[in-house]
């Protein structure tokens, strides 16, 4: 383990042995030197988003009661004096230049100065002792805080070092926030191989083909819009990412045509498309990519495949009642990656999405999803993506697969806009394509009914993407 690790564990400990640790900060030394050191400590992380609003910041401080707060240079902008009062009593950060603590027994440490005798070993923990908190967005305005156990991460880890097969001599990339649960693999998979993590900078992240060459790595993670957008630069050349011998994608649906053009670039490796909410530890089901992909049925993109071992996953209709092949319904998880529950949920509706049904435990994923004669499962979009439009329902992402084929791109987006007395009345629609308006609208026609065909097709040169490289919809309707 690393001295800093152990060090900064250790000083943690003598001043307060710590159950929940925060991180502001993210891609950075200081944040991955935390989380680790958190562990060694035997305490929760808590990662914070840097691009939270402060009020939201200062009250998810005072409701997680932080034993201690490890800040970054990125996060040390965010450390105002009505944060700082919200903040733990230890504060560890990059600096303590012009910070004043906000009471008597609060104390602010620079890096540089942690000194402590060092744990003779790491802190034991138990399965149902908390391994990290992650936030992802609520519907009440307020982030959920998923709480997954030690005993849930140590499950996904022992089903993944199997097919990710990392040795000390890989090297794997950083494209995420640690706010997102994709850095959860990437970080303990790399830990546990004593593999090297090499971080993207925001500038390294405008090229991420020269990163790879550059560093060598034979390992990549990322949501597949990042991927797009490397294809619709022309970074995708044949043959011009060699290194890369494992190639996953996660977090959006995986376009054929984007497998296609880096399978050319990455001719020596294999790819991998999974699936997992963070409710259920990062992956549950996985589809290796072959000579014939494995497809779903009418949206051009990868299927999501078949689940860990140890989980199992059904179909469920809105009664909870599971479907047989080939019946699209909602995508349930059980089995011992699911999360313990939300942060301060415990009375809330949130909990609904976990149920216990006939004796056993699940998770409702909010996803859909058909499983095939093959036992492959498929996913076929959102349950709050659906909606009434003239009387018919429709899935957003139904729409988005035929934009990609009409706008010939797979940097699309379908929004539905005007919301009137919380109806939809329309859907707009967001692409990047060297076709115009008309084309692109024409194309529609011929594949869909014309009260699923946007109404505009807004061409732009690139879509705005959120912190975890996703295509980020919320600043699109805001730009209507």
């Amino acid at each position: 383990m690393h001295k800093l690790v152990v060090d900064l564990a250790s000083f943690m400990t003598e001043h307060k042995k710590p159950k929940k640790v925060g991180i502001l900060g993210t891609k950075s030394p200081e944040a991955y030197i935390g989380i680790l050191a958190a562990g060694y400590a035997g305490a929760t992380y808590v990662p914070l988003n840097l691009k939270w609003p402060e009020q939201r910041i200062i009250q998810l401080l005072e409701a997680l009661d932080l034993d201690v707060l490890i800040v970054d240079k990125q996060g040390l902008s965010l450390l105002t004096p009505d944060v700082l009062k919200a903040a733990p009593d230890l504060i560890v950060s990059v600096s303590t230049q012009n910070l004043n603590a906000a009471r008597d027994s609060q104390l602010l440490v620079a890096f540089a100065d942690v000194k402590a005798e060092n744990l003779i070993a790491p802190a034991q923990v138990g399965s149902k002792d908390l391994a990290y908190i992650l936030f992802t967005s609520g519907t009440t305005g307020m982030p959920k805080g998923v709480m997954i156990s030690a005993g849930s991460l140590k499950s996904y880890l022992d089903q993944s070092r199997s097919w990710t097969a990392l040795t000390p001599e890989d090297h794997m990339a950083e494209t995420c926030d640690v706010t997102f649960d994709l850095s959860v693999h990437n970080l303990f998979l790399c830990v546990d191989a004593g593999a090297s993590l090499h971080i993207f900078s925001a500038l390294e992240m405008l090229a991420p083909s020269r990163f790879i060459r550059e560093r060598s790595i034979t390992v990549w993670m990322s949501v597949p819009t990042l991927a797009a957008m490397m294809r619709k630069s022309g970074a995708l050349k044949v043959d011009s990412l060699p290194t890369l011998r494992l190639s996953i994608f996660c977090g959006e649906p995986l376009p054929l045509a984007t497998v296609e053009a880096w399978a050319q670039a990455a001719p020596n490796g294999i790819i991998d498309n999974i699936y997992g909410p963070t409710e259920g530890t990062v992956i549950c089901l996985r589809q290796r990519v072959e000579a014939t992909p494995v497809v779903t049925e009418g949206r051009d993109i990868i299927a999501i495949g078949t689940p860990y071992s140890t989980m199992q996953v059904e179909i469920f209709d809105e009664n909870q009642q599971i479907l047989g092949s080939g019946q699209a319904g909602e995508i349930a998880l059980s089995g011992p990656q699911l999360a313990e529950g939300y942060f301060n949920y415990a009375n809330s509706s949130q909990t609904d999405r976990f149920r216990d049904i006939d004796g056993q435990r699940w998770y409702l994923t909010g996803d859909l999803g058909m499983r095939d004669e093959n036992g492959v499962f498929h996913h076929l979009g959102r349950t709050d993506n659906q909606i009434k439009l003239k009387g018919n329902r429709v899935e957003l992402e139904e729409v988005e697969a035929h934009l990609r084929k009409a706008a010939q791109s797979e940097m699309v987006a379908v929004v539905a806009w005007p919301i009137i007395e919380n109806s939809a009345q329309g859907l707009v629609a967001f692409c990047t394509s060297g076709l115009t308006e008309e084309t692109i609208k024409t194309a529609l026609l011929d594949s869909l009914p014309r009260y699923m065909v946007p109404e505009t097709v807004h061409l732009r040169d690139t879509l705005p993407v959120n912190i975890n490289g996703k295509i980020d919809r919320k600043q699109l309707l805001e730009q209507l």
